[in-house]
């Protein structure tokens, strides 16, 4: 029976993907602060921004399962507010969580995928990586990073065997926008930052379903030879595109206009 590693799976995209997995005869485990197990998914305590933590769950993984062929890095959790007025604590929180808790992930599975000689690797990222969002600027500089930290892992571990994506979504509808930290430090400069926020938690509320993205997760996790960057959402995929086309300056300028 295949293994498969979600972090951030007691909610949301990560809930529904290891619910998908189990479905399909996975053996699943989830790693998050706050969880309960099922009669189909192992939850398993961990807090992804401590290293030590991490290590012992993929230890506890490999104990009970013997293996893990997939990891899904989908911990995360979003800020919003001025560049400004951001505190250094709420940024650094921010990359804490979203980078190094995937890094932190990353290192621990890595030793026992190697041994293998085989293993996935996927990140959940965001097209906010891709088209960076006024307003939500470190969840765009978060994303952006994992992007850049999951093409050079594929060129280092390849060699194991070990396939490495990331998904990309687009608005998803879940908890992620009722947790998200929001400051209005700075209103009285930033006379927009109350109108741009709520046009991006409508989009967001009013976007596709986790069970969707869970569905788009799967498929890399199974598909022979996956490729390095995926889009979650047709829609998503033309803007994606449109960047690449059109000049930068006009992109940011649409994306500035639409906030």
């Amino acid at each position: 029976m295949k293994t498969v590693v979600i972090t951030g799976g007691s909610s949301g995209i990560g809930k529904a993907t290891a619910e998908l997995f189990a479905e399909r005869g996975w053996q699943v485990f989830e790693w998050s602060r706050s969880g309960q197990s099922t009669d189909k998914v192992t939850h398993i305590t961990c807090d992804v921004t401590q290293p030590e933590q991490t290590k012992a769950a993929a230890r506890q993984v490999i104990d009970q399962a013997g293996r893990i062929d997939v990891l899904i890095s989908n911990a995360g959790y979003g800020i919003s507010g001025a560049i400004e007025f951001t505190t250094t604590e709420d940024a650094h929180r921010q990359m804490e969580v979203n980078f190094f808790g995937a890094l932190n992930s990353v290192q621990a599975v890595l030793p026992y995928m190697r041994e293998r000689q085989a293993g996935r690797i996927i990140f959940t990222s965001s097209v906010a990586a891709v088209l960076s969002i006024p307003y939500q600027s470190f969840y765009s500089a978060s994303k952006a990073a994992i992007n850049a930290l999951a093409l050079a892992l594929q060129n280092e571990v390849r060699a194991f065997g070990i396939h490495v994506s990331v998904l990309m979504p687009g608005d998803v509808s879940t908890g992620f926008t009722a947790a998200r930290k929001k400051s209005e430090d700075g209103l009285d400069a930033y006379a927009n930052i109350r109108k741009a926020v709520a046009a991006m938690e409508k989009d967001e509320q009013g976007g596709m379903s986790p069970r969707q993205m869970a569905g788009d997760l799967y498929r890399i996790a199974t598909r022979r030879c996956p490729a390095p960057q995926y889009v979650g959402g047709g829609q998503y995929k033309i803007f994606c595109l449109l960047d690449r086309l059109l000049p930068k300056r006009f992109v940011n300028w649409i994306v500035g206009k639409l906030y």
